[in-house]
């Protein structure tokens, strides 16, 4: 891109200072010299900005860009913000930053100027250029008279990459690690008057430092470089001992907060901290620097996404009587822990199953870069997320600010936070080791934040190493935290088993991992849908980078139904947490409920707000038509399954080797409710027409007379599980307060009782049901499988170079063309209450599906072969039967334009489109054309 140099040689910018206590929102400005209209039209000459966002005029215009103060969990009330213009030296021809010289380098007399802390790579630098690999900076500024006697702590959020720091030409030190905070005291290197600062950054944005998404040949999921001086840069008059840093960690069932005081030049201090909230004294505690001490609060008032309530802390440092430094903080009172409800793992929330359920966040923006342009901008993010109705952000690949994760604290959001990656890891000692060290630096500088519950150590195979070791390193560093050791086990080198979170990704999805014992099953990514908005696209020519659909309506009714089947998982298979990608477009990628530069709303956030409270509320939601096993919850009681027996409700222990009568027995079609559309029936699946229903107070099957009475009483409606862990609970729609609830192994409904033993007996994990077709084919027999939507009936399956479509088949066809057409029925390769089709004149082959499109193909031995050739049964909605694969069981077999795929109908592609999917994934079988 074309750049034109500032014209202003570098002036002194005098500076002012500004109070900070306790608000966290407190802003330091100094005396500009430029106007803001003279720096902004300066700005727009320099560079031409590829896109801009609502608050791209605010940050060019500002006297101070990010003028809050940028440490919102350790404040002091007097500061000066350095953030501003900046002379600029960078590229090839610039100094060496990676070997720098011992003393400052000169500046060119006509040198850029740069606006820090926006990265040079960004628009609002001024510079917007990349592979600058070299990159100084230069500034004046005087200390205020008032700072006499004091210490003086020159502090840099980050600065990417390795970082070497000059004052009044003498280097005072460096810094390797583009994600941490770090500070020098400057003192002795100061001088009356004018003091000159230059900072040296290295950064070649290469694979053996971590850079997470950064490249220089940004394009589809990666994206442009941020170089540099990214975050705020500040100085700040201190004591010779001072504070440097608070561990806060709340322990709730102690009712205490555990603190441990940091600092530099400690010897024999004592600390007091005083907790308050509006400001009253609620608790004072007293203890040394370095050691733990506790802050009593029982009964304390806890931090959650519904009620996100934030203490305030006051912290002093004394020698003897007298305060030689004072902090102002906060703190949430919450804990995060792994527990069992109804039989299985789940985060627990301050003792509670809180299903974790938020955006992929990757936090670019298209004039900032790593950068937001403004605090309201960092805020933004995060506050459609809760206006989304989300819970939780999945911080990829990507460290913020200490102040978004001030807002996440503020706005109730938990966050799930992704160590950046490094890539060039193998065999390498020395990268791991560095890794390994600005890891914990990471975890130190927010571990205080009550927002942070899960670190991420590693996503899918992207620099991953020693992960057993790895997850065991973070819980030592923390173990008030979950540790999700790989997020992506299905990508190599799969699950090491470490970690207290097990973890898949899925595109589209969703799909649930198994969970194990004491490891909830998380889907870290999914979705991925995408709308085009032009006009607000980064890159013209990209089409990046999952499925695209035609509008916001469209993306919204995908986006809900796969909402509703995480609704469905999180009872039928025990899934506890999931999120989507993602809440912004993010340069190539087009996935977000945002466009990139914050301008349109992509989805109706009303639909999708309502869709995500429902699955975050626990509302249940089950799958008409579908095969369900209820499973009781009761501790001590969770593995005996609702049943019948001589037509009485019962519960049995029922699991993979019980007899298929058992399995039949224990298994329920749902149906529409006969009494009540908005509620559910439940047909006995090994005695079709027989429905569960309740008479004197016991729950039978008995055959539907069609009577209204029947229907009423076979007519239940689904409520979140009465004991809030991720199950379900069946209220009779006639006799309102008076629940299916077991007892003694026998199955009643009976009226509500506010007591735990009740809650949990009427609660119900609503799984997969043991026999999972709902519709009865014979088998070992020949078929032939006949389109039924209208005008195409027709057409049946054949196979035709291994692939599988649809053509006319008569009396007349060849008999080649019979043969194909023609299909053995057997018991399901992976499950025998489903079915596989072998080919009749290719024996031993059988329909699979493979990314969607449905082949013939021999078996290779592995289980996915015989997951992908199962196929479930259910009724279709207008007669015929409904074919779903059995690890995909919201996806049909369907045809479109005479090819056979399978496909859920919410769009994305034209197989996959929602128009005549009802009928297309509707099928007759037939007898067979070459039986």
């Amino acid at each position: 891109m074309r750049h034109i140099k500032y014209l202003l040689a570098t002036v002194l910018v005098p500076l002012v200072t500004a109070g900070c206590g306790g608000g966290s929102d407190s802003s330091a400005q100094n005396a500009a010299t430029d106007t803001p209209a003279t720096l902004s039209a300066k700005a727009a000459v320099a560079v031409t900005p590829r896109m801009t966002t609502p608050w791209t005029t605010t940050a060019l215009q500002a006297a101070i860009p990010l003028p809050e103060y940028p440490r919102p969990q350790l404040t002091r009330a007097n500061w000066i913000n350095l953030n501003g213009k900046w002379s600029y030296n960078g590229g090839n021809a610039a100094p060496s930053a990676e070997n720098p010289p011992a003393a400052a380098p000169d500046f060119p007399a006509n040198a850029e100027q740069v606006l820090v802390p926006y990265p040079v790579e960004s628009y609002l630098s001024g510079i917007q250029r990349m592979n600058e690999r070299n990159l100084w900076y230069k500034r004046s500024f005087e200390i205020p008279a008032n700072w006499n006697g004091k210490h003086v702590k020159l502090n840099f959020g980050a600065v990417d990459r390795n970082a070497t720091v000059y004052v009044n030409g003498q280097k005072i030190g460096q810094h390797t690690g583009g994600y941490d905070g770090f500070a020098f005291d400057i003192t002795a290197y100061l001088r009356p008057g004018s003091n000159d600062l230059v900072v040296g950054a290295f950064d070649p944005t290469t694979g053996d430092d971590m850079l997470g998404k950064q490249t220089n040949n940004p394009g589809g999921i990666f994206y442009t470089p941020s170089s540099g001086i990214w975050q705020t840069v500040w100085l700040e008059p201190v004591a010779a001992p001072h504070i440097t840093r608070l561990d806060m960690t709340p322990d709730v069932p102690a009712g205490r907060l555990r603190v441990i005081v940091r600092g530099e030049g400690l010897t024999n201090q004592t600390v007091e901290a005083i907790a308050s909230s509006n400001g009253t004294t609620l608790a004072v505690a007293a203890g040394r620097t370095n050691a733990e001490f506790s802050i009593p609060l029982p009964n304390a008032h806890l931090w959650s996404p519904d009620d996100p309530f934030l203490y305030d802390l006051k912290v002093r440092l004394r020698n003897g009587s007298t305060v030689v430094d004072e902090v102002g903080s906060y703190f949430g009172m919450r804990s995060i822990t792994v527990g069992t409800v109804g039989g299985v793992p789940r985060p627990l929330l301050n003792g509670k199953f809180v299903f974790q359920y938020g955006p992929l966040d990757q936090g670019f923006w298209p004039d900032g870069l790593y950068t937001a342009p403004t605090d309201d901008a960092l805020k933004f993010d995060l506050q459609a997320s809760k206006d989304l109705g989300f819970n939780m952000v999945r911080k990829h690949i990507k460290v913020e600010p200490q102040r978004w994760f001030y807002w996440a604290d503020k706005l109730g959001l938990m966050v799930w936070q992704d160590m950046p990656n490094a890539w060039d890891v193998d065999d390498n000692a020395t990268v791991r080791a560095r890794v390994e060290a600005e890891d914990r630096e990471i975890v130190d500088e927010h571990r205080s934040s009550p927002a942070v519950v899960t670190w991420v150590i590693f996503n899918e195979s992207w620099g991953d190493f020693d992960m057993v070791r790895m997850a065991n390193t973070f819980k030592a560093w923390d173990p008030s935290r979950l540790i999700n050791t790989h997020s992506g086990i299905n990508w190599a080198p799969g699950d090491s088993g470490a970690g207290d979170l097990i973890d898949t990704h899925d595109y589209p999805g969703p799909i649930a991992p198994a969970y194990q014992p004491n490891r909830p099953s998380m889907l870290g990514e999914f979705g991925g849908n995408g709308l085009r908005i032009e006009g607000h696209v980064w890159n013209p020519s990209s089409t990046c980078c999952y499925i695209n659909y035609p509008d916001a309506a469209a993306l919204t009714q995908v986006y809900t139904g796969q909402v509703n089947t995480l609704r469905e998982l999180q009872s039928s298979q025990g899934l506890s947490g999931a999120v989507y990608t993602e809440i912004t477009d993010v340069e190539d990628e087009m996935n977000g409920f945002l466009t990139y530069d914050r301008q349109v709303k992509k989805v109706d956030f009303a639909a999708v707000k309502a869709a995500n409270q429902a699955l975050i509320n626990g509302d249940p939601y089950l799958r008409q038509g579908a095969s369900y096993s209820f499973r009781t919850v009761t501790p001590t009681v969770t593995d005996r399954y609702l049943r019948t027996e001589n037509n009485l409700g019962v519960t049995t222990v029922v699991n993979a080797s019980s007899s298929d009568l058992l399995k039949k027995q224990s298994s329920w079609k749902v149906v529409q409710g006969l009494a009540d559309a908005s509620c559910l029936s439940f047909e006995a699946i090994n005695e079709p027409g027989k429905f569960l229903r309740h008479f004197n107070s016991r729950l039978r099957i008995d055959v539907n007379d069609n009577g209204s009475l029947f229907g009423q009483d076979a007519t239940f409606c689904a409520k979140k599980g009465l004991n809030g862990g991720g199950t379900i609970s069946l209220e009779s729609k006639n006799l309102p307060g008076r629940f299916i609830r077991h007892s003694n192994s026998e199955v009643w409904l009976d009226t509500f009782q506010d007591t735990s033993s009740f809650r949990a007996d009427a609660s119900w994990a609503a799984e997969s049901g043991f026999w999972r077709s709902t519709v009865v084919l014979p088998v070992n027999e020949m078929k032939s499988i006949r389109v039924v939507t209208p005008g195409f009936d027709n057409r049946f399956i054949r196979h035709f170079n291994g692939v599988a479509n649809t053509a006319v088949v008569d009396t007349n066809s060849p008999n080649v063309l019979k043969l194909d057409a023609t299909w053995k029925l057997v018991a399901g390769l992976s499950d025998a209450s489903c079915y596989s089709f072998e080919s009749k004149n290719f024996p031993g082959e059988y329909l699979r599906h493979a990314n969607s499109r449905v082949h013939r193909d021999p078996p290779d031995g592995s289980s996915l072969f015989r997951d992908d050739a199962t196929f479930c049964t259910q009724a279709g909605y207008g007669g015929g039967v409904r074919f779903s694969a059995l690890k995909f069981p919201d996806r049909f077999l369907r045809h479109y334009d005479s090819e056979v795929w399978i496909s859920d109908g919410r769009g994305g592609a034209s197989w996959n489109t929602a128009s005549g999917y009802e009928a297309d994934s509707r099928w007759s079988i037939d007898s067979a054309w070459a039986p």
